[in-house]
């Protein structure tokens, strides 16, 4: 949903009767029944990929349980999946398993610029495709691989940014805050060239131990 909406459906929810709560402000709340609960997603954990106009533009008009609804787009799912790399959680075998079903119908254009300046990160899914099936690599458009290695090899002629940015907690919340804490690297995540303020990164920090 779009991030204005989660208080609004969130406030009609606890009417209704659950317990509601915003788990964290930046992408996620929940709504509880009993030992049941359903998530109210309105972005992704590290902020990179709210909802916008293009998740309802792009949706597939299905039904679940007879009712009509409209599921997220494989762009977008592929999207946000590709920035899970905890040490708990990898969601990399859900994407390779997306482009083995639908690689021939994702729009590739799009998918593109929705990685924008995070492109080495599709590139590094779509490699491990390429091992994980080798005979499948057609599902990758040619002209999608090219692009990206010639965005790497124009990459490699540039002197790198002497701003010691660590990108790593775009992936893992947990497994680059030494790098932040201890090594004086810059957190990716953080305002103005991120999309999270400094009490955001904390509470999500903190909540590492708790299941969410």
């Amino acid at each position: 949903m779009y991030p204005r909406d989660c208080h609004p459906v969130l406030r009609a929810l606890t009417t209704a009767g659950y317990h509601t709560d915003l788990t964290f402000p930046h992408w996620l709340g929940k709504a509880f029944c009993g030992e049941y609960f359903i998530d109210v997603i309105f972005s992704s954990g590290n902020g990179v990929c709210r909802v916008d106009d293009e998740w309802f533009e792009n949706a597939i008009e299905d039904e679940v349980v007879d009712v009509p609804v409209r599921l997220c787009p494989p762009e977008e799912l592929i999207w946000s999946k590709a920035f899970v790399e905890e040490r708990e959680r990898y969601d990399g075998a859900d994407i390779a398993h997306m482009l083995h079903s639908c690689g021939a119908d994702i729009a590739w254009s799009r998918l593109l610029r929705r990685f924008n300046e995070h492109w080495r990160v599709l590139l590094s899914h779509l490699v491990l495709f390429g091992f994980i099936y080798p005979t499948e690599r057609a599902q990758v458009p040619a002209w999608v691989m090219q692009d990206l290695l010639y965005r790497l090899q124009h990459e490699l002629r540039e002197p790198p940014s002497d701003e010691r940015l660590c990108q790593g907690t775009l992936l893992s919340r947990a497994q680059y805050l030494i790098d932040i804490m201890h090594w004086g690297y810059q957190d990716a995540r953080l305002l103005p060239k991120g999309p999270m303020t400094k009490e955001e990164i904390d509470h999500w920090t903190a909540a590492i131990d708790m299941k969410t």
